[in-house]
C-alpha cells in the first residue's frame, strides 16, 4: 500500500508534515491550494478515516499513524480562530497519465 507525506503552511507561517497511508489524500487536497481552516480539517480527517480503512481490509487493523496525524492537525487546528491553510507539498506526487493528467 504506497504510503505519502503532505506539507502545510498554516494561518501563521508555521508548517508541518503529515503522514498517510494511502494517496487517497490527493483526492482531497491539492498542492499549492488553500482551504479555510475548517474545511482543511474536514478534508483531512475524511481522507485519513478512508486511508485507514484501506489498512484495516488489507491488514485487519487500522492505521493509528492516520489517527495520530488526524488528531495533531485537528489539536493543530483549534489554535487558530481563521485563516487559510495551504498545502505546500504531497510526496509522492501522481503520476502523470498518458493524457498528462493525474492518476
Amino acid at each position: 500500500m504506497p504510503e505519502m507525506t503532505f506539507a502545510v503552511r498554516w494561518p501563521d507561517g508555521r508548517e508541518s508534515t503529515h503522514y498517510s497511508p494511502s494517496l487517497v489524500m490527493h483526492d482531497f487536497l491539492t498542492v499549492g491550494e488553500r482551504y479555510p481552516v475548517s474545511d482543511f480539517v474536514g478534508r483531512t480527517s475524511e481522507a485519513l478515516a478512508i486511508a485507514s480503512e484501506r489498512v484495516r481490509a488489507k491488514f485487519g487493523f487500522a492505521c493509528t499513524s492516520a489517527m495520530h496525524s488526524e488528531q495533531t492537525i485537528a489539536s493543530a487546528a483549534a489554535s487558530y480562530a481563521g485563516g487559510d491553510v495551504e498545502v505546500v507539498a504531497m510526496e509522492p506526487g501522481l503520476e502523470p497519465t498518458a493524457d498528462g493528467g493525474g492518476a
